[in-house]
């Protein structure tokens, strides 16, 4: 079948994507608990900086964030005398990892608002500093009741870099483009990529359905 023929230049743009799907997501999750504990702190500008970040990625479009960087900021630092061109896989990883950012800020937010009052009131009792009640007693509950929502945001994460072949980067919705182009096959070539992103995306849902169950058992042996 000649369509398997295009099996081979969708590989090489899977590739793209799984290694762009796994930067952004991980930096994503950095500053998911960056912002998230921010909007947290007592410090009012750092709050209030947090909050500005949160509603400004999360209230403007994916697309918009993604051309800002790659096309309006270069030109922002040409008016400043600054070289702020950045390479398409620097742009595309940076405007998903904020913008996956902003929405686990509220993720990690919500679960550590979660734990119950008085297991702050014993850490309290304890004389634990404001820094030992988050890392031994809110953070180590938290972070399982955060982890389903977490995985619904890294798969869309992965849909979501197809957006990137509108910057150049050669990822799989590029390749897919491309060989579309070439050959007006749209029927397999689409059915291909459908079925790729599918693929792709189970494996990551079933990796983080492990992650989720690794630390729920790590949860209950620390009870």
């Amino acid at each position: 079948m000649h369509w398997l023929s295009y099996l081979a230049p969708l590989a090489v743009g899977a590739r793209v994507t799984l290694e762009l799907t796994l930067y952004s997501t991980v930096l994503g999750g950095l500053f998911a608990f960056l912002f998230g504990l921010g909007r947290l702190s007592h410090k009012r500008s750092w709050r209030w900086t947090c909050i500005a970040l949160i509603e400004l990625f999360r209230g403007t479009s994916l697309l918009v964030q993604l051309f800002w960087l790659f096309f309006a900021l270069p030109m922002l630092g040409q008016a400043l005398g600054i070289d702020l061109r950045l390479p398409p896989v620097l742009a595309g990883t940076l405007a998903l990892s904020l913008n996956i950012g902003a929405y686990g800020a509220e993720v990690v937010r919500g679960a550590i608002q979660a734990v119950p009052p008085r297991q702050y009131e014993a850490a309290q009792a304890l004389d634990f500093t404001a820094r030992q009640t988050l890392w031994r007693i809110a953070l180590p509950q938290a972070i399982p009741e955060m982890l389903p929502s977490f995985s619904n945001l890294a798969v869309q994460n992965l849909k979501d870099t197809a957006l990137v072949s509108l910057i150049g980067l050669g990822d799989m919705a590029f390749q897919a483009e491309r060989i579309r182009n070439f050959t007006q096959d749209s029927v397999p070539i689409y059915s291909l990529l459908l079925l790729l992103y599918f693929g792709m995306a189970l494996v990551l849902a079933g990796a983080m359905r492990i992650l989720e169950c690794t630390v729920g058992r790590w949860r209950h042996r620390r009870a």
